[in-house]
C-alpha cells in the first residue's frame, strides 16, 4: 500500500521509500515491467530514466486536471511543484564525496614528501634537464601562482635548510630504529649490579665480621672484632658519612652477627658470649637472653646456651621470634616476651649419634623451615610447623669434615639454597634434589668464619666475598651466573679480605665489610634507590659558637666606687683570663732555671726532706745539720724543765734507773734468745 507523501513547503520528503537495498531493486523491476505491459520485459532492458507511455500519459492528464482546477479557481497556475528528495541517497552520496576527499588528500601528502625528497637533487639540474626546467617553469607559471599563493604564507624556504631538516629527519627515524632494537635485546644479569659509585664508611681499624641493614634501608649497622657496634643513619648524614652511635653492647667480646627484624624496629646482637641482647633502633638494650646451666650435661633441661654463640637470625615473617645457635652444639628459638626461657630446642647430631656443634643457622624466605650447617660438615634441616625431634632434611659430608660452614643462604624463590664453606668453596644445592650439588665453585679462599654469601633479589646471580692470599693485592666480590654457573663478574673491593656482604633488594644497593674496618657501599646512580645517595649530596654545615652573657648585668654609671660593678665579660673573655690564671687553669709547676738534681734537689736532697718542708713544719730543716747535734741542743733545757716522760715518774720513781750493761746479771737472768740447736 502506498503512503502518502508529505510535504514541508517546498520540499518533499518520500516516507514510503525503503532502506534496503532489495526493496529498492523491486521498485525498479516493477516500473521496468509496468513500461512494457503485464508479460515483463523481452530483450533489452530499458535505461534507468527513460519512461514508458503509460507514465507520459498519466502524467499529461495530471497537468490538463491541474490547469481545469486552476481556471476554476480563478489564478493560473499552482506554482512550482516541490522538489522530492531521497535520504538514502543522500547518505549514499556523502559518502562517496567523504572518500574521494580522503583518498586525495593522502595522494597529495605522499607527492609533496617526493617533491621534497627530490629537490634536493634537482637543486642544480645542468645542460638539458636545466633548460627543460626553465621552459616548465615559465609554461606553468600562471598554472602554479594561485596554487602557491594558498600553500605558501611568506617567503620560501631555502633549499640548503630543506636538505638539511631531510637529513636530519633521517636520522632520527635511524636512531628510533636503533633504540627500537636495542629495547628488543634482552638484558643481562650483569646489567643489574649496581657499581657505578662507591662509598666507604670507616668503622674502625679492625675487621668488621657483622653487617645489618633494616627492611626500609634506611640504616646499617656494623660490628667488629673490637667489639663496637656502630649505627649509621642514611637520612641523617652527610657527606662526612659519621656514626650517630658507637657502643659496646657486650663488653669485651666480638660482635658474629647483627641482623634487623622484619619491621625494622629491633636489632639482634650475636656476640662472643653465651647471652644473645636484643636492641632498639638507637641501640637501647630491650632484652637479653637468660645464660644456661654449664653443669648441667642434658642441655634441653637448661634455660639458654652455656657456651659461646656462633650465629643467630630473626624469623621472616614474625617479629618477636629469633633463632641463634652456640657452641652447646645446640640450636634454640626465642621471643622478645620471654627472654627467661627459650621457646624451643634443636640438637643436631652426627653419623655416629654424637653431638656436632652448628656453625650458622638461617630461616628459608617463608619461614617454615630451619637449616644449620654443622662442624662434621652436615646440613641438617627442620620443619617449623612439626616438633623438632627429627630433621626434615639431612645431607651428611655436605662439607669437608672438621671445617667450618660460615653461611647458608635460601633463594627468593625458596628453591634452592648456597653454602660457603672455610674449605674454600661455594656449593649451590637444589632442595627437590638434595643428594649431589648443582654445582661446586672452588679455590675461593676464606680467611675468616663469618664469610658469607646470597643471591642476588631476582635470583640470577650468586655473590660471595673472597679473601686475600698470599701474593695477592686487593679482596674481590665475585658474582656467578645460577644457570651457566659462570663467573659473571668481579669487583676489587680494597686491599683486604672481603667479609660480609649484603644486596639490598630495596635500596639495589650492595654492602660490603672488609678486613681493614671499612665498610663499602656501591649503588648505581639511575637504578639505585635512597640510601647511600641521601648523604652523599649532603654538605657538613658549620656550628656557630653563640656568646653569651653569664650574668645580668645593672648598668650604674654614676655608682660611688665601693659600689661600682665590674663591665660584663663574654664567655670568651672570662675563659681568656682564667687561662692566665696559674690556679684555675692547674698550670703546672715551672722548669728550674739553674741547679742540678731538679726541684727535689732544690729543697731538700731526699723525698722526706721535701714532704717535710713543703708540707709538714713550717720551720725549715737543714740538709747539712748533723742529727745528733741538733738533739742534743735540747738536752739541757730538757733535764732543767722535762715535760714529756719525767714528770709522769717524778713521785713513784724520783730517781731514774737504767737497765745494766755489762756481765753482771748474765748469770741471773735467763736469755733473752733461745740458742740453736
Amino acid at each position: 500500500m502506498n503512503q502518502p507523501k508529505i510535504s514541508f513547503g517546498a520540499i518533499k520528503f518520500s516516507a514510503s521509500a525503503s532502506t534496503s537495498s532489495d526493496q529498492k531493486v523491486q521498485k525498479e523491476e516493477k516500473e521496468e515491467s509496468g513500461s512494457f505491459g503485464s508479460f515483463g520485459s523481452f530483450g533489452k532492458k530499458q535505461p534507468k530514466g527513460h519512461k514508458g507511455p503509460v507514465a507520459i500519459e498519466s502524467e499529461a492528464v495530471e497537468d490538463e486536471e491541474l490547469k481545469n482546477v486552476a481556471s476554476t479557481m480563478g489564478f493560473s497556475g499552482f506554482g512550482k511543484s516541490a522538489k522530492q528528495f531521497d535520504i538514502n541517497e543522500l547518505v549514499q552520496t556523502a559518502r562517496k564525496t567523504a572518500q574521494e576527499r580522503t583518498a586525495s588528500t593522502a595522494v597529495d601528502t605522499s607527492i609533496k614528501g617526493l617533491s621534497i625528497a627530490g629537490s634536493s637533487k634537482d637543486a642544480n639540474p645542468t645542460g638539458k634537464d636545466a633548460v627543460k626546467t626553465k621552459d616548465e617553469a615559465t609554461a606553468n607559471d600562471g598554472e602554479d601562482d594561485d596554487d602557491d599563493d594558498d600553500d605558501l604564507i611568506g617567503p620560501p624556504i631555502p633549499k640548503d635548510m630543506l636538505s638539511e631538516s631531510n637529513t636530519k629527519s633521517s636520522g632520527k627515524v635511524a636512531e628510533a630504529g636503533d633504540e627500537d632494537l636495542s629495547d628488543d635485546e634482552p638484558e643481562k644479569p650483569t646489567d643489574k649490579i649496581p657499581q657505578s659509585h662507591e662509598v666507604a664508611l670507616t668503622h674502625g681499624c679492625k675487621a668488621v665480621i657483622a653487617l645489618g641493614v633494616d627492611p626500609s634501608g634506611a640504616r646499617l649497622a656494623s660490628g667488629s672484632v673490637d667489639y663496637e657496634v656502630r649505627f649509621w643513619d642514611f637520612a641523617g648524614m652527610d657527606s662526612t658519612l659519621q656514626s650517630f652511635r658507637t657502643l659496646m653492647p657486650c663488653e669485651n667480646h666480638p660482635i658474629k652477627a647483627l641482623q634487623y627484624s622484619c619491621t625494622g624496629d629491633s636489632l639482634l646482637v650475636v656476640s662472643g658470649t653465651a647471652q644473645a641482647k636484643v636492641m632498639d633502633r638507637d641501640g637501647f638494650e630491650v632484652a637479653e637472653c637468660v645464660k644456661g646451666d654449664q653443669y648441667i650435661a642434658d642441655m634441653s633441661r637448661t634455660k639458654g646456651h652455656n657456651s659461646a654463640l656462633n650465629s643467630g637470625c630473626w624469623h621472616p615473617k614474625v617479629k618477636n621470634e629469633f633463632l641463634t645457635c652456640a657452641q652447646d652444639s645446640t640450636c634454640r628459638l626465642w621471643e622478645i616476651e620471654k627472654p627467661k626461657q627459650h621457646k624451643a630446642i634443636m640438637k643436631p647430631r652426627s653419623a655416629n649419634g654424637i653431638k656436632t656443634v652448628p656453625t650458622t643457622c638461617t630461616y628459608n624466605r617463608d619461614g617454615n623451615l630451619i637449616a644449620c650447617a654443622c662442624q662434621d660438615g652436615s646440613i641438617q634441616m627442620w620443619d617449623h610447623r612439626r616438633a623438632f625431634v627429627n630433621t626434615t632434611k639431612l645431607l651428611r659430608d655436605a662439607h669437608q669434615k672438621g671445617s667450618e660452614t660460615s653461611c647458608i643462604a635460601f633463594s627468593y624463590l625458596g628453591h634452592s639454597i648456597a653454602t660457603r664453606g672455610c674449605d674454600n668453596t661455594l656449593k649451590l644445592w637444589d632442595l627437590r634434589n638434595f643428594k649431589n650439588p648443582l654445582h661446586v665453585f672452588e679455590n675461593l679462599y676464606s680467611r675468616y668464619e663469618s664469610t658469607d654469601c646470597m643471591f642476588s633479589p631476582d635470583d640470577a646471580l650468586l655473590l660471595t666475598g673472597e679473601s686475600v692470599m698470599k701474593g695477592e693485592s686487593s679482596g674481590r666480590l665475585l658474582f656467578y651466573d645460577t644457570k651457566t654457573f659462570e663467573k659473571s663478574h668481579e669487583i676489587e673491593v680494597s686491599d683486604s679480605h672481603v667479609i660480609r656482604s649484603v644486596w639490598h633488594p630495596k635500596l639495589n644497593q650492595i654492602f660490603v665489610s672488609c678486613g681493614n674496618g671499612i665498610v663499602k657501599i656501591y649503588y648505581d646512580q639511575a637504578k639505585s634507590m635512597r640510601g647511600a645517595k641521601l648523604c652523599v649530596i649532603k654538605t657538613r654545615r658549620k656550628v656557630k659558637q653563640m656568646e653569651a652573657m653569664v650574668t645580668q648585668h645593672i648598668l650604674t654609671p654614676h655608682a660611688l666606687p665601693l659600689f661600682r660593678q665590674d663591665r660584663a665579660k663574654t664567655t670568651r673573655k672570662i675563659m681568656e683570663k682564667a687561662r692566665q690564671d696559674p690556679v684555675k687553669s692547674h698550670r703546672p709547676d715551672l722548669p728550674i732555671k739553674s741547679g742540678q738534681g731538679g726541684r727535689v734537689a732544690s729543697s731538700g736532697s731526699t723525698l722526706s726532706s721535701y714532704v717535710i718542708r713543703n708540707m709538714g713544719l713550717s720551720k725549715r730543716v737543714e740538709d747539712d745539720q748533723d742529727p745528733r747535734e741538733a738533739i742534743l741542743k735540747y738536752a739541757k733545757d730538757a733535764a732543767e724543765n722535762p715535760y714529756w716522760i719525767s714528770p709522769a715518774y717524778a713521785k713513784t720513781q724520783p730517781k731514774t734507773i737504767f737497765q745494766g750493761t755489762g756481765d753482771d746479771n748474765e748469770e741471773d737472768e735467763p736469755s733473752a734468745k733461745k740458742p740453736k740447736v
